[in-house]
């Protein structure tokens, strides 16, 4: 049978999602970092909504709802554990796959709006990715992504630039700092929630949202105590769009900005595996054709760089080391000297900066190829010598003397007796392989990028 046709199961179970069945359940990804506050906001939005809920828990560990609501819990034969609350409403923690989780929980059990509880030390766009052109696609409809900010750590922590690294991978491998992950589920929503906003000042406050509209503009901001919001705020709000979200972060409008204004139609220059990510270099549009940011407010700009040629590696690396302490956020494509095949998508959140190999230079590939893709992208600008190299970042920040902040990027271009040089002799400490990271941390400037 034709899979967008669906497939039927036996007596009991429901059909997968012809366009003639039960209408797909709604969905709301729910984001931020532990202890943002989005256990205590599910568990206020279980008691007070009127509707059946069912919450899935993307994270490691039991399902941790208020233990007031709870009615049974029962294990499952897979190892799941499903939770039934007094309201209606259940709570899962699955451990399978999660597209085939959703799935049966949907075919299992009736509800009326589906709310998964996003890992905090995860990113969201994978999940989302899994209700639109995955197989949950189906029997649901992702209506939002909410990203819970904790007002009083967000403040401190892009004020004082402290970065704690997490481990990440299957593996365990590698690290990443935690704010950069804090910031990315910030810029991929729909819906900002700024809790525990009786632990900040007004003054605070008003500071954290204007930061939070120049970092994700076009998503709505609301601001909370203890996770009390309406359950209109986060239920039928029908907000998402994958496209438009991906493409909405403050730091991306800036670098499609840029180069709209300059040499390029669009970001789409590099060969990746991510396809729509300027900075991981695969095809990139906007629909919207609108760049503008929200007013400047306490301070806080957004800024583009663009260069088309090399940064000295070692320059830049203690560069990074050294960053103005009201730079927040700066992510794009770097090219470094030395790594001439490797695009580097380079994101700084607070005092800490991470250097990833997310791509390669279309003008590092065999000549047949470069024609084959540069006939698909009639608009890139090619240097004969260099190819599509370049560098160009977004930055984001308070009170930054941004001139300053450009001649000190200036100071770690190559100079013309440098670019005739032997790159290869250089210490070098930028990532080589796909998908392998790098983080320099400018909280400790002695020490080695790891």
């Amino acid at each position: 049978m034709d899979p967008e046709l669906g497939r039927f199961e036996s007596e009991d179970r429901r059909v997968l999602a012809p366009a003639n069945d039960p209408m797909p359940v709604p969905v709301t990804i729910l984001c931020g970092e532990l202890g943002a506050g989005k256990t205590t906001l599910l568990s206020r939005l279980l008691e007070s909504a009127d509707r059946d809920i069912a919450v899935l828990v993307n994270d490691v560990g039991e399902v941790n709802v208020d233990a007031d609501l709870v009615e049974a819990r029962t294990d499952l034969e897979t190892g799941d554990e499903v939770v039934a609350l007094e309201n209606g409403c259940i709570c899962c923690s699955l451990g399978g796959e999660l597209s085939r989780a959703v799935i049966r929980l949907w075919k299992d059990h009736e509800f009326d709006h589906l709310v998964v509880e996003a890992s905090g030390v995860g990113e969201p766009e994978p999940i989302a990715r899994q209700f639109v052109r995955g197989p949950a696609g189906g029997p649901y409809d992702l209506e939002a992504v909410v990203t819970v900010v904790d007002a009083r750590r967000f403040h401190d922590r892009f004020a004082d630039g402290e970065a704690v690294p997490v481990r990440q991978g299957p593996n365990g491998e590698g690290t990443r700092p935690l704010s950069d992950l804090v910031l990315e589920q910030v810029e991929f929503c729909d819906l900002l929630v700024v809790n525990k906003g009786d632990l900040v000042s007004d003054a605070e406050r008003e500071r954290v949202v204007a930061l939070l509209e120049m970092l994700q503009p076009r998503a709505a901001i609301e601001t909370a105590e203890y996770g009390d919001l309406e359950p209109e705020v986060l239920l039928g709000v029908e907000r998402f769009e994958l496209e438009t979200v991906r493409d909405s972060a403050g730091w991306k409008r800036q670098i499609e900005a840029d180069a709209g204004e300059g040499e390029h139609g669009t970001d789409g220059n590099h060969d990746c595996s991510d396809g729509g990510d300027p900075a991981r270099g695969g095809d990139h549009t906007h629909s919207d054709g609108d760049h503008a940011h929200p007013p400047e407010r306490y301070g806080i700009e957004v800024e583009g760089y663009h260069r088309r040629r090399p940064f000295h590696p070692e320059r830049f690396a203690e560069l990074l080391r050294s960053l103005p302490d009201g730079l927040v956020r700066a992510k794009g494509l770097t090219w470094i000297a030395g790594r001439e095949d490797q695009a580097i998508t380079t994101s700084t959140a607070g005092a800490a900066t991470t250097l990833e190999v997310t791509g390669r230079w279309i003008a590092s590939f065999a000549e047949e190829r470069q024609e084959t893709y540069r006939r698909g992208q009639p608009d890139l600008v090619w240097d004969e010598e260099h190819g599509d190299r370049e560098v160009r970042l977004a930055l984001i920040g308070r009170d930054v003397d941004w001139d300053a902040l450009e001649s000190r990027l200036d100071d770690c271009l190559l100079s013309d007796e440098e670019m005739a040089a032997d790159w290869s002799d250089y210490e070098n400490p930028a990532p080589t392989g796909m998908g392998e990271t790098v983080t320099i941390s400018s909280a400790d400037p002695e020490a080695p990028a790891r």
